[in-house]
């Protein structure tokens, strides 16, 4: 998706996740890097042992570096006073792209959700934020964290009939759903990503929501989840006629899934939920900032999965599309150590597609964005 820019200011000066080359952060790369990695796991070799781990966390993972990088390269095209039209086009012309690269992923009906076109509306969408202070960021991320599941839940109801208003806020899948972790990202974003202390932090506070996530999922959620199921049925009644799919809207949309609300699934969008698979992410994102420069050298093989990320993320829908029509079971999940020949083949993938100048799908999207701006496209 969007990579890390060559950043070239001292907010990303020597340590713990420094620069690679000209100026990536290479600890970002790797992260997302990770995310994909695992995103594969999910599609190709879930079993009981990685899906707790997996299953969920990697798209919030995943989102959230993106709203790191939305954020660095916003605040480097402001360093060198680049016109804020301009960024807009760029922005605007990205969520384009990426937006047709996921409908056409859709189109080939494979078992597994796309986040493309979520994904898409999120770069609209933060064009409202980017430019906040770090204070109305993060309480507009808490505030997404209470507020956007009901309103998915919501969404997925009313406007399941519509789909790009669904992308927008109609379900577990939809930018709405993923918006905390992306607002998160951009609040990250603005810290320096270079200091053993910001690390720390970020690691310190992903354990502790993790902690706290899994605690209430165990000892809390159960028995609340069980009292408002109750109290839904005792409400909205135990029977429900179901909708006639040819009544005019809103008479034709399903009733909401409130009972979502408490739910810890992996997807399912929940506070809890999220709560979870952000504190993973920010965990995760902790201790690949931690790795020291002096062996940078481990994280390599999955910051050139990440520099290509978004290539590597469509090739897995392609792939099991092929493999689907030439009726080909694709699931290792059974066989032993099928998660780690999927691993392998993944890192392997992404460096051989990471040696060319750029991905193929990242050389077209900035392409793409460089119709629409005058200024020389920034790599992100």
């Amino acid at each position: 998706m969007i990579h890390p820019p060559q950043n070239d200011s001292s907010h990303v000066k020597n340590g713990p996740g420094n620069l690679r080359g000209a100026g990536r952060l290479i600890a970002l790369d790797a992260a997302r890097g990770l995310a994909v990695i695992g995103m594969y796991l999910q599609h190709f070799a879930l079993n009981e042992w990685n899906a707790s781990i997996v299953s969920g966390n990697t798209t919030l993972l995943f989102v959230l570096c993106g709203g790191i990088s939305y954020s660095i390269m916003a605040q480097r095209m402001k360093e060198r006073n680049t016109e804020a039209a301009s960024f807009r086009a760029r922005m605007l012309a990205r969520a384009v792209f990426v937006d047709l690269i996921g409908y056409l992923l859709i189109m080939f009906n494979t078992p597994y959700g796309v986040i493309l076109p979520a994904y898409a509306a999120l770069f609209v969408l933060a064009l409202m934020l980017v430019h906040r202070s770090t204070r109305v960021l993060l309480a507009t991320a808490v505030a997404l964290w209470l507020l956007a599941p009901p309103l998915m839940i919501l969404g997925g109801s009313i406007l399941s009939k519509a789909y790009l208003l669904e992308d927008i806020a109609g379900g577990p899948m939809s930018a709405l759903a993923l918006a905390p972790a992306f607002v998160a990202g951009l609040v990250i974003g603005r810290l320096d990503l270079a200091r053993i202390r910001t690390a720390l932090s970020l690691a310190g506070s992903g354990l502790v929501m993790v902690v706290t996530g899994k605690i209430l999922a165990i000892y809390v959620l159960p028995g609340l989840h069980r009292s408002f199921e109750a109290w839904l049925v005792s409400v909205l009644g135990i029977v429900q006629t179901p909708p006639d799919q040819y009544a005019i809207w809103p008479l034709n949309v399903d009733p909401p899934l409130w009972h979502m609300l408490l739910a810890t699934a992996p997807h399912t969008a929940s506070s809890f939920q999220t709560l979870i698979g952000l504190g993973t992410a920010f965990l995760v994102l902790g201790i690949v900032f931690l790795v020291p420069k002096s062996i940078t050298a481990v994280l390599q093989p999955f910051a050139a999965v990440g520099r290509v990320a978004l290539t590597m993320y469509a090739l897995q829908f392609l792939v099991v599309w092929v493999l689907s029509l030439s009726g080909i079971e694709y699931s290792l999940g059974e066989v032993r150590f099928g998660d780690l020949i999927v691993v392998i083949i993944t890192l392997a993938a992404g460096w051989i597609i990471a040696r060319l100048p750029n991905g193929p799908l990242e050389t077209l999207m900035r392409r793409f964005d460089g119709l629409f701006s005058p200024q020389r496209p920034t790599s992100a």
